[in-house]
């Protein structure tokens, strides 16, 4: 037993007491009752406001949120930023932009293109011209096909009634189609080139999950849109209905993950996933429904794997424009499109909780895609969102 617990038990709880000089009369301590504190009698007495209902969300309202999300990353002060995704991921890549942050461009709009030009044919809007990947299964795809284990004509081209051609891995990424089939698969060959830039360039890969529902090919081959919606034909004995479910994403997000670390051992995975709602289901089943199934299974299998890895994180835009404080106030009227301050919102916190605290390590190569990307990114801030999967509202007959 310790010297202060000889005098009183109270104190066999702190034995760095103890330190004082044996000159000290101990018990003298217990004139000061403010070095008697004792341990938290369960958990949840030592827990921060931000831990509890009352104080981190009901009193603190949508603007007083704070602590919702810190990056485990001591990133270098230059870091760079690859993002892809779903719609939402868009207001990431623009608000790097924005603020001349490291967002990698791996596939450039041709020199002396007009920006106009260049976000008609999709450049600029992600890290490269993958367009928009809705689904864990579309990421893998293309990962695989980066790393040499799938052939560039493996995935589909689809030839239109009029003669143009489409990428089945993005049909909308050129408005009118390809001349060829050849000129296609030139495009792909491109994209596949910026992606991998992207992907070996980034210290974060940020990849916004979009849905969980998708179309495949008899040959089990992801589509980005139902074929027939966006180009191709509908053929119902060649195109399956397919939600994917929990176990399925994230095999496939756990091997994305394997080859680009294979590419890249320093890259840090950054999941977010979109809170737009799915403009329509195939599931059969009401779409609010398969709305919440969809966001659910996603925000499980995101939250996982950022406890499984220390290279993988979560990043709560989900959970900033959808929970209860906002009361929808950040979508559109049609309960769909996030009001750009909602937007902020959500990039006030990323930039909030990134640590920048790391020497810088780009240096001039980052400097000199800036400076070249420069004029176009601030043409391009306010055009409007790239979202294929809205599309299907014009199959909407009410």
């Amino acid at each position: 037993m310790t010297e202060m617990a000889k005098i009183a038990p109270e104190f066999a709880a702190f034995p760095l007491l103890d330190c004082f000089p044996l000159c000290h009369n101990p018990a003298e301590l217990l004139r000061y009752p403010v070095i008697m504190k004792k341990p938290a009698p369960h958990p949840y007495a030592a827990l921060p406001p931000h831990a509890f209902w009352r104080t981190g969300v009901a009193e603190a309202g949508v603007y007083g949120l704070q602590g919702l999300w810190s990056s485990p990353w001591d990133l270098p002060a230059d870091a760079r930023f690859a993002t892809f995704g779903s719609c939402f991921a868009q207001h990431i890549s623009r608000a790097l932009k924005e603020r001349r942050m490291g967002w990698i461009d791996g596939e450039p709009a041709p020199a002396a293109c007009p920006p106009e030009l260049a976000r008609q044919f999709n450049y600029g809007v992600f890290s490269a011209r993958t367009a928009n990947i809705y689904t864990a299964a579309q990421l893998h795809l293309l990962m695989q096909m980066v790393a040499g284990q799938g052939p560039l004509d493996g995935p589909e081209i689809w030839a239109d009634p009029d003669g143009r051609f489409r990428d089945s891995l993005r049909p909308a990424i050129e408005p009118d189609g390809f001349a060829s089939r050849a000129e296609a698969l030139l495009s792909r060959q491109a994209m596949l080139r910026g992606l991998r830039r992207a992907v070996t360039g980034a210290d974060v890969f940020v990849f916004t999950l979009g849905l969980t529902e998708g179309w495949e090919s008899e040959s089990g081959q992801p589509y980005a849109a139902c074929p027939g919606t966006m180009g191709g034909q509908f053929d119902a004995d060649r195109h399956h209905f397919v939600n994917y479910r929990s176990t399925a994403i994230r095999n496939a997000l756990d091997q994305t993950l394997a080859l680009m670390r294979g590419l890249n051992p320093a890259l840090h995975l950054l999941l977010t996933f979109s809170p737009v709602p799915l403009t329509a289901t195939a599931s059969g089943g009401h779409v609010l429904v398969a709305t919440t199934r969809s966001k659910s299974v996603l925000r499980a299998v995101a939250g996982e794997m950022a406890e499984d890895f220390a290279e993988v994180d979560y990043f709560p835009s989900y959970e900033i424009i959808t929970g209860a404080p906002t009361r929808s106030a950040f979508f559109e009227p049609n309960l769909r499109s996030v009001v750009r301050q909602g937007v902020d919102t959500v990039m006030g916190h990323f930039f909030a909780g990134l640590r920048l605290g790391a020497p810088a390590r780009h240096g001039a190569e980052a400097e000199a895609d800036a400076a070249r990307d420069r004029a176009m990114q601030d043409a391009m801030a306010d055009e409007a969102l790239v979202c294929e999967e809205a599309a299907l509202e014009a199959y909407n007959a009410s």
